[in-house]
């Protein structure tokens, strides 16, 4: 996928946590988390930039998901005592910070997995997986999740502002 297709992937993931924090009292939190998934949605693709590191090959891992995860818990355990700022549920602000850089990065990966070069889930064990749905390059493929998405998490904001039963 290009940064259309993942941007669209992204906010199709985030429409139903968006909606879930809305509607529990967070609308602070569901815009701080959807700005950083939709910032950092290309993260993985650092590696066109990177000497001797293979597109798609480690950054487009659920190891790379796990270090993201640990440096935004890491930033979680110094940042969130002084913000204060209140976590959804019964999850610590380092918890939360883990899903939240582990989950921008799987997003990104399902952008790429519906692609016929597909993903090195498990790198670096070298098998890749893939469902061959479409070609990275499509521009209605793109154009299409980016719209979809932007309606879903439209939606969700709508409905979650209405006060939709959950």
């Amino acid at each position: 996928m290009y940064k259309r297709g993942h941007l669209g992937i992204a906010m199709l993931t985030l429409a139903p946590i968006t909606f879930r924090l809305v509607t529990a009292g967070y609308p602070a939190f569901a815009a701080l988390v959807a700005g950083t998934v939709l910032y950092l949605s290309m993260l993985p693709d650092v590696d066109h930039r990177l000497p001797l590191v293979s597109h798609r090959g480690p950054t487009h891992s659920l190891l790379f998901a796990a270090v993201v995860g640990g440096v935004f818990a890491g930033a979680a355990s110094l940042v969130g005592p002084a913000l204060s700022v209140p976590v959804p549920g019964d999850v610590s602000m380092v918890a939360f910070g883990f899903l939240l850089g582990f989950g921008t990065v799987v997003a990104h990966l399902l952008g790429d997995v519906i692609t016929p070069m597909g993903v090195n889930f498990l790198w670096p064990y070298p098998k890749r997986w893939s469902l061959s749905i479409t070609p990275a390059d499509s521009a209605p493929w793109n154009w299409g999740l980016f719209a979809l998405g932007v309606f879903a998490l439209a939606g969700a904001v709508v409905l979650a502002v209405r006060g939709a039963p959950i």
